[in-house]
């Protein structure tokens, strides 16, 4: 199966559904099987210290597994999250925007498997690793 949706094309129905994250997310790169978007980094993403929040690191790597589904079944807004594990695995580095490096694991019917790397921007290993799955709503 390809995508259904480009990165222009995503990024417009993003934008156009979604209005309460426009402009928070930056998808930079798509493929058939992954992706890479950003979370431009402003205060409210911050902890006490400076470094990104847990809460925003979450919303990255949903985001980031939302995005590679509407990739490659079409514009369904209505396919939510059913499943998330994070692990945050190192303290991210402070006034840098977080990278999440997304890749399909599996993509059924029902339901989609995605994996998420969450990077500092630069930093060579990850922040956090996330799994999640999405429940895709029943074709008419």
């Amino acid at each position: 199966m390809s995508l259904k949706m480009d990165l222009e094309t995503l990024s417009a129905f993003i934008d156009q559904v979604f209005e309460q994250v426009r402009g928070e997310f930056t998808l930079e790169a798509l493929e058939e099987e992954t992706l890479r978007v950003r979370l431009n980094v402003k205060e409210k993403h911050l902890r006490p210290g400076g470094t990104v929040s847990g809460p925003a690191m979450f919303a990255l790597a949903d985001v980031a597994a939302y995005y590679m589904t509407l990739a490659r079944i079409g514009p369904e807004a209505l396919a939510v999250t059913t499943n998330c594990a994070i692990d945050f695995m190192r303290k991210p580095q402070a006034g840098v925007d977080i990278v999440a490096e997304a890749r399909l694991l599996k993509l059924g019917r029902q339901l989609s498997v995605t994996d998420v790397l969450l990077y500092s921007e630069g930093a060579p290993k990850p922040v956090a690793r996330a799994s999640l799955t999405y429940s895709i709503p029943p074709r008419q």
